[in-house]
């Protein structure tokens, strides 16, 4: 059995490397370095591949959260409520482009944000929503969508970890004003650097948002607004085009192998993670809780199985939201799973005798 890795980009690579390479070459060729031909072309497969019309790509993922929490016109004192566990991008940019902070409570068991807490949270200057799709399972989107309405509220999707995930049968990203993704190597698209992209329905918000990522203009030297500068670089769009083609093969794969772990994983001490119904998961991560957390990790890495813990610290008990006051009573979820979440390997290159060993391993444990 060969040595077991996190995420094994060498593995994927090698399955698409005469794609990527040709791609590659023909960008450094023709000096196709920031934006160009592929980059739009990349826009064009990413649109078709969620079923959106709008797609603007950028540099990374945390630039396309604040790229549209920027174009949704976040005035001083307007507060944007986002799950308690998550990525500390989905946080930090509410606050960059002008916004406040307001942490929602997760779900016990799926991790994403707690639909029955969000409508106690809003207050006359809420003006926002900023559902989660984490680990690759979508948020409940209905309540979420029905409460925005009621109030008059934008809603931005965070699909950094849900490429191609589906709520209900349509996929995530398509429900609110605005969806963000990431595209950093190890997504389920990954880029060979940083990439990101945001999509909409709304052509007002596109062109707002491909403005702001270039400068202020669409057009070299033309200024309409200050923007900042975040372009999507032909490299990384050329390797993406490749990917997406392969995506839905690998999401199916990813799917096999959380589905022989929900299946054979039987050790009482280790929690599986739930599936809701509304959703079909991607698997991102692959996520378990056990109450000796660390032992577990330690008894793992003896083992030559090498986790990663997807967030150790929910996001108001980190020193820069200590300015907000939470505390453990607010989010009992966040903060009961932070020190029991573990997430172990699963990506499409794990071969049937690795995914064995890791079973075999978590159940003796």
């Amino acid at each position: 059995m060969k040595e077991i890795q996190f995420v094994d980009l060498q593995a994927q690579y090698k399955s698409i490397k005469d794609d990527v390479d040709r791609v590659v070459a023909d960008v450094i060729d023709h000096s196709l370095f920031i934006r160009g031909p592929y980059v739009e072309a990349f826009e064009n497969k990413f649109s078709a591949l969620l079923g959106t019309p709008h797609c603007v790509s950028c540099g990374n993922g945390t630039d396309s959260l604040y790229i549209a929490l920027k174009a949704l016109k976040i005035k001083p004192g307007d507060e944007v409520i986002c799950p308690a566990h998550s990525w500390i991008s989905t946080s930090e940019t509410i606050t960059q482009a002008g916004g406040r902070v307001v942490f929602c409570d997760t779900n016990l068991d799926t991790f994403t944000i707690d639909t029955n807490q969000i409508e106690s949270l809003i207050t006359k200057r809420t003006v926002g929503i900023v559902p989660v799709h984490l680990f690759g399972q979508a948020a409940d989107m209905d309540p979420i969508l029905k409460i925005a309405r009621t109030h008059g509220l934008w809603v931005m999707e965070d699909c950094a970890q849900a490429h191609l995930a589906e709520y209900r049968g349509k996929k995530v990203g398509t429900f609110g004003n605005v969806a963000s993704f990431s595209f950093y190597p190890g997504k389920n698209l990954g880029a060979m650097g940083d990439a990101g992209a945001v999509i909409t329905s709304d052509q007002e918000l596109a062109t707002y948002m491909a403005m702001f990522a270039r400068h202020g203009g669409l057009t070299k030297g033309e200024h309409l607004i200050e923007g900042i500068n975040s372009r999507m670089d032909g490299l990384q769009a050329a390797v993406l085009s490749v990917k997406c083609d392969h995506i839905t093969k690998w999401t199916k794969r990813r799917q096999a192998v959380a589905s022989y772990y929900l299946q054979h994983i039987t050790n009482p001490r280790i929690q599986l993670p739930a599936l809701a119904e509304y959703s079909t998961h991607v698997w991102h991560l692959f996520v378990i809780k056990c109450e000796e957390r660390n032992e577990l990790q330690a008894y793992l890495k003896d083992k030559g199985i090498p986790t990663v813990i997807n967030y150790p610290v929910a996001l108001p008990f980190l020193p820069a939201y200590e300015y907000l006051g939470g505390s453990q009573e607010q989010f009992p979820n966040a903060y009961h799973n932070q020190s029991r979440i573990l997430s172990i390997p699963i990506y499409p290159e794990l071969e049937s005798d690795q995914i064995e060993y890791i079973v075999d391993s978590l159940n003796s444990f």
